[in-house]
């Protein structure tokens, strides 16, 4: 049994998500307890994640040793994955990123799906029905230009029309964690000069107007 994992970053906002998450939990976790974590073995976490509810989660020393008192995780073993029949190796998984201008799924400043939009995420919803779905992962990206929290707003809008859309195709709505990260993770650096809303500065920073889609499941 071979694991899918595929990644894909939609330019603009992108996402897909994982089984069932009880609102206690703070990391996103599939259908056999376990933690979902990125291609780099980065614990996922949910939107109702805070140190001290990471401190009362069992995965909290398996995700975030360093973050926690020391007394807290003294004594407790990193978690492992569960259990699998003598024998029988655990999958690994293998990962693929896809990335998809933000442009084709919204215009620009907007958070409403344009029909080119939706025909990628057409795309990805018939993958996403060739695997044994465990959770899609979207995360949603804005450029700069603008306040810090009108961003997280659009971020968040973008992820979440995402996923209504994906649900509207038929993914459980459980199986679609989304979250948004403003303007906080830029891929250009520092190649973008200047603030004044000009087109030439929208041109520069459309690679930081994304969302980042992971899919994970069996085949």
């Amino acid at each position: 049994m071979n694991l899918v994992k595929k990644s894909i970053a939609v330019a603009l906002l992108a996402g897909i998500g994982f089984a069932a998450v009880a609102q206690e939990r703070v990391y996103v976790i599939d259908q056999r307890d376990v933690v979902a974590k990125s291609g780099t073995g980065l614990c996922w976490r949910t939107g109702y994640w805070t140190p001290a509810g990471a401190a009362a989660d069992k995965a909290g020393c398996e995700c975030d040793r360093d973050l926690l008192p020391k007394a807290t995780c003294e004594g407790k073993p990193v978690a492992a994955a569960a259990d699998t029949p003598a024998g029988v190796a655990a999958p690994k998984p293998t990962g693929e990123k896809i990335t998809v201008a933000a442009d084709a799924l919204f215009d620009f400043n907007k958070a409403v799906l344009r029909p080119e939009g939706k025909a990628k995420l057409d795309e990805l919803a018939a993958k996403a029905g060739q695997i044994k779905l465990e959770v899609i992962l979207a995360v949603g990206h804005t450029d700069r230009i603008g306040g810090a929290a009108y961003n997280q707003k659009l971020s968040e809008k973008r992820a979440a029309a995402v996923k209504e859309y994906l649900v509207a195709k038929g993914i459980e709505a459980n199986r679609i964690y989304t979250e948004g990260k403003g303007e906080t993770q830029p891929v250009t650096g520092d190649t973008c000069k200047g603030n004044a809303k000009t087109k030439a500065l929208i041109d520069c920073l459309q690679p930081d107007r994304r969302v980042d889609i992971e899919v994970i499941g069996t085949k």
